[in-house]
This record gives structure tokens, sequence and C-alpha cells, in this order.
């Protein structure tokens, strides 16, 4: 139980202890208040000092002022952090706007938050740690609420040959790795991936233009589909269902009459 204590009562600070990296002041009423450096050093805190109810309650505002403002420090640590994410996550402890725009204005003081460095160091990291392009990174930001002249001047730094380097390493493992699909549909789902990824549509097609995809597993799939069908259909009329076929399975109209001619023997 704590004694209780009158306005124009003191207490006496019995010992300051570190804890981590927190603090406990010890007062002779049994009360101790765990608390942060700054509002030590803020109230001018030391052993045996008196201090009043009004002073404690200070101290206990400050206190509760650091817990948010601390917590924010800790998201920063880990990375950097936009204003608007640590304007959401601070809304979570139900602050009120102005205490909230006390600690970002506090952050903003000692350059803690800084949405154009933010910009430019989340557009770096997505360029050098991730395959995602410059509208994919764009969109981001902007969700971040990252102000416009920011983002363009993040995006316009951008090298375009290391946008290049990313398409053509993805199209070459898309390429390696495909086993069904023949030139066009691949193509094609290449482009949606790359356009998914946020790279734009011209410089896409310029590196797929000068591309021949050769797949042998293919060849294998329209044999697959000519034997199949051949158990049911003759002569034209099989000729027509195999075109068809093939078509709505992707290959081009070029492959299915090369396919045809080289085979024309077992049609």
């Amino acid at each position: 139980m704590f004694a209780i204590i009158g306005i124009g009562d003191k207490m006496k600070i019995e010992k300051i202890k570190k804890v981590g990296s927190k603090y406990k002041i010890i007062l002779d009423s049994d009360e101790v208040i765990t608390t942060y450096e700054e509002v030590i050093l803020k109230n001018g805190l030391l052993y045996n000092r008196n201090i009043n109810e009004k002073e404690r309650e200070k101290i206990l505002n400050d206190t509760a002022y650091y817990i948010s403002y601390h917590k924010a420090l800790n998201m920063i640590s880990r990375r950097l952090r936009s204003e608007y994410e640590i304007r959401k996550e601070l809304r979570k402890n139900d602050l009120s706007n102005k205490e909230i725009d006390r600690i970002i204005n506090d952050l903003k003081k000692i350059k803690l938050i800084n949405d154009k460095e933010y910009a430019k160091a989340y557009t770096n990291d997505k360029i050098n740690l991730s395959h995602d392009g410059p509208y994919k990174i764009r969109k981001n930001l902007e969700e971040h609420k990252i102000d416009e002249k920011y983002i363009e001047e993040a995006i316009s730094n951008i090298n375009n040959e290391i946008l290049y380097e990313h398409i053509d390493k993805i199209i070459n493992k898309k390429i390696k790795n495909n086993t069904k699909y023949p030139a066009y549909m691949l193509k094609q789902k290449m482009v949606n991936y790359l356009v998914n990824l946020g790279y734009d549509k011209t410089m896409i097609f310029n590196r797929l233009e000068n591309i021949k995809i050769e797949n042998k597993n293919l060849e294998k799939e329209m044999e697959k589909v000519l034997n199949q069908l051949k158990t049911k259909y003759k002569e034209e009329e099989l000729i027509y269902k195999l075109k068809s076929k093939l078509y709505t399975k992707g290959f081009s109209k070029e492959e299915i009459e090369n396919f045809i001619n080289k085979n024309s023997s077992l049609i």
C-alpha cells in the first residue's frame, strides 16, 4: 500500500536505479516509478531530491509520453519508417492527434523521420534486393502517403540498365523453367508477370522482341495431342481437330504448321 499524499506533501527520491534501458525511481513512500532517461534529465531528478505531488504527476505524464515515443524509436531502429507508418502505429495507443503530432515533430527534429530519405532508401532497397519495378515501387510509396515530389525524385534516379538486367534475368529464368507453354503463350505470361512486378511494357517488349524460345518438351506435347486425336479422327478431320486443339493450347499458327509438315507421314 502506498501512503496517501497530499498536494503540499513532499516525497524524497531515495534511489534512482537503471534497469536495462529504463530507470526505476524509488520514493520514500515506497512508490516505484519506472521511467526513461529523458524524463530523468528533463525533470532534473537526483538522489535525495524532494518532489511534490505536482512534480510527481509531471514525471508520470512525461513517462506516458516517452512510452509511445520509445515505441516509435523501436520501430525505426529495425528499419527506416515513413511518417505514415509511425502515425498508423501510434494511433493504436489511443493517443490524441496532438500527442501524435508532438512525437512526430520530435522525431523529425532529430531526423529519424524523413520521407524524402525514406523514398530514396525504399527505392534503392527494392531495386537492389528485389525484382520490383518502378510502377510497383511508386504504388507502394503512394500507399505510404509519401509526397509526390519525393517519389518522383526517387524513381527518376533508377538506372534503366539495372531494370533491363532484372527483366532479362526474369525472362531467362522463365524460359529455363518452361516445360509446357508454347512460345506465344509463354511470352504473354512473361509480359503479364513483368507488368505486375511494375515494369514498363515498352521495356519488356524491347527485351522479348528478339528472343527465340525453343522447347523440346513442347514437341512432345504436340505429339501427345496428335496421338490422342488419331484414335478418333482421320485425314482432313484429324488435321482440323489437331490445329484447333493446339491453337487452344497456345501454339502459334507457324508452330502448328511446322509440326504438321514435319509429321505429315503420321497424319
